[in-house]
C-alpha cells in the first residue's frame, strides 16, 4: 500500500465514525452552514493580493512534525496580512495532526477564502467543511474516480462551496474537466512516493482549459519560482511547508512576499 492508499482507507473509517456521532442534519443546523462563501476566483485574481494560497500544516507523512508551536490563528492572520489570496488548513488528524477545530479557529479571524485541505471520499466531509466555515473544498483525482469527482463537486457547488481539483498528470486532468470545478491544482508532489518536481506544473499548465483558475501546489520555496510559474500561466501557488518549517511563519511569508515585488 502507498501512503495515499493508507490515508484513504483510514479516511473511510473516520467518516463512518463521524456519521455515527453527528448526523448530516446536525451539520446543516450549525451556524456557519448557511453563510455565503467567499469567491476563490475573485480573491485569486484580486491585483492587491499575491495569488498565494498559504497553508497551515503541523505535520506530514513524509516530514513528520513540521511545526508544533505556532497556533492556527496567529499563523493564518499573519498570512492574511501579508497578502495571501486564500488560506489552506489541514484537517486530517492521523497523518497531518490537524482537525476541524483548526478550521473553525481560522474562519474566526479570516476575511479571505478558506480551504479545507482534506482527503475527501464522501459528501459528508463536504457538509462538514461548510459547517465548519470552509469556502473551498479539495478533491484529489488520485484517490477518486471521475464519477466521484463529478458527483462530489456538484454536491459542493449545491452548497455554494468553491471546488479545487488536484491532479498530478495529464490523464487525471483530462478525465475530470467538469463544469462544477472552479480551480485545477497541479500537485508537484507525487502522493504515492512524495517525491517533488516542478516539471509537473510546467508540463500541464497549457493543457488546463482557460476557464479554470490554475494552481501550482507543493515544492515552492523561492519567490523567483512564483514569478516563473506566473509567467507560465499559473494564477495561484499553494505554499505551506516553506513557511511552517520556520519559527515564525508570519514573518516568513512577509519576507517571501517582499521578494516578489
Amino acid at each position: 500500500m502507498t501512503i495515499l492508499d493508507k490515508i484513504v482507507a483510514r479516511k473511510k473509517e473516520e467518516v463512518a465514525d463521524a456519521k455515527n456521532k453527528v448526523a448530516i442534519e446536525e451539520l446543516e443546523d450549525m451556524p456557519l452552514f448557511s453563510r455565503s462563501c467567499y469567491s476563490l476566483r475573485e480573491s485569486i485574481l484580486d491585483p492587491n493580493r499575491t495569488g498565494i494560497i498559504a497553508e497551515y500544516k503541523r505535520a506530514s507523512p513524509s516530514k513528520g512534525l513540521i511545526n508544533g508551536k505556532s497556533t492556527v490563528q496567529e499563523v493564518v492572520q499573519g498570512y492574511q496580512l501579508a497578502g495571501a489570496s486564500a488560506i489552506s488548513v489541514l484537517t486530517d488528524l492521523d497523518f497531518f495532526q490537524g482537525n476541524l477545530q483548526d478550521l473553525l479557529a481560522a474562519r474566526d479571524v479570516l476575511h479571505i477564502p478558506l480551504l479545507r485541505k482534506e482527503f475527501i471520499v464522501d459528501t459528508y466531509q463536504i457538509a462538514e467543511a461548510k459547517a465548519y466555515g470552509a469556502d473551498i473544498i479539495l478533491l484529489i483525482a488520485a484517490c477518486l474516480t471521475p464519477e466521484e469527482v463529478k458527483s462530489l463537486s456538484e454536491y459542493a457547488k449545491s452548497l455554494g462551496l468553491n471546488v479545487l481539483l488536484e491532479v498530478h498528470n495529464e490523464e487525471e486532468l483530462q478525465q475530470n474537466l467538469f463544469d462544477s470545478i472552479d480551480a485545477i491544482g497541479v500537485n508537484n508532489r507525487n502522493l504515492k512516493d512524495f517525491t517533488v518536481s516542478l516539471d509537473h506544473s510546467y508540463d500541464l499548465v497549457n493543457k488546463i482549459p482557460a476557464r479554470y483558475i490554475k494552481v501550482s501546489e507543493s515544492g515552492i520555496s523561492d519567490p523567483v519560482t512564483i514569478k516563473e510559474l506566473k509567467a507560465a500561466g499559473f494564477h495561484a501557488f499553494l505554499i505551506g511547508e516553506n513557511f511552517m518549517k520556520t519559527n515564525d511563519p508570519s514573518a516568513a511569508i512577509q519576507e517571501f512576499v517582499a521578494a516578489l515585488k
